[in-house]
């Protein structure tokens, strides 16, 4: 199994079965140093028994089983922990659907030949990459990212955005074990977090594209928790203990 030196591409499904076969060679294709990880959530539809199949046809595809549904953030923070304890030296935040382009992962590599965070940005130079989202959503991801960013002072155009680049020091250093939020919160904590430890965080422009297959996991109860998950971190960043 590959581990040192190589990158982690971290991807968590909840009922991909239809994504997952059209994402993971996209994904492999585009730096032999690559492998993928899925960390599926006992999903009802049969996603994690096609990756079982997958990761049978290719060394460079592993599976992760959890028990049932538990969100985003749990399942990057399994995902993150089983890359750090095999060494992997870059791991990947990615969606199973379309929305997060495989083709950027190797400028996001190269990115982070100089940077400890490399962030796949949506709203980078005043720009906004989005393909086929309905306005309602652009606004909430836009204002969202611009509402953290104006109460952590956190330098970060996308601070909800799901494709990043971690380099395994930034995840060792910043106590996994304390990261508390999902979804669009996780997001944004584990930035700030980072940002607070005094790593370098960097955007490089992507362009997200709506997904075409498979249901959005996005819902009103992560929005809430974002909104109020902000002001929980900038107070935790004011009594130290971030």
């Amino acid at each position: 199994m590959k581990g040192s030196g190589g990158y982690l591409v971290i991807v968590p499904t909840y009922n991909e079965v239809d994504n997952l076969p059209r994402k993971a060679p996209l994904i492999l294709e585009q730096d032999e140093r690559i492998h993928l990880l899925v960390v599926d959530d006992a999903s009802p539809d049969g996603t994690g028994a096609l990756a079982d199949e997958l990761a049978a046809e290719s060394p460079r595809i592993h599976v992760l089983h959890r028990s049932g549904k538990e969100g985003l953030g749990p399942a990057y923070l399994a995902g993150f922990r089983w890359g750090i304890e095999r060494k992997y030296e870059l791991l990947f935040e990615m969606d199973a659907d379309i929305s997060h382009p495989p083709e950027a992962l190797p400028a996001m590599i190269n990115l982070a030949a100089g940077h400890d965070v490399v962030i796949g940005s949506r709203y980078v130079d005043g720009r906004v990459t989005v393909s086929n989202w309905p306005m309602s959503r652009l606004l909430v991801s836009y204002f969202g990212s611009w509402y953290a960013r104006t109460i952590t002072g956190m330098p970060v155009r996308d601070a909800t955005g799901g494709f990043n680049c971690w380099h395994r020091e930034v995840l060792e250093t910043v106590d996994l074990a304390r990261v508390q939020s999902n979804g669009y919160a996780f997001q944004i904590e584990l930035k700030y977090r980072a940002f607070r430890k005094g790593f370098k965080l960097v955007e490089i422009p992507i362009l997200f594209t709506e997904r075409d297959s498979g249901e959005s996991k996005m819902s009103k109860k992560i929005v809430r928790e974002a909104i109020w998950r902000v002001w929980w971190l900038r107070l935790q960043a004011v009594m130290g203990r971030l």
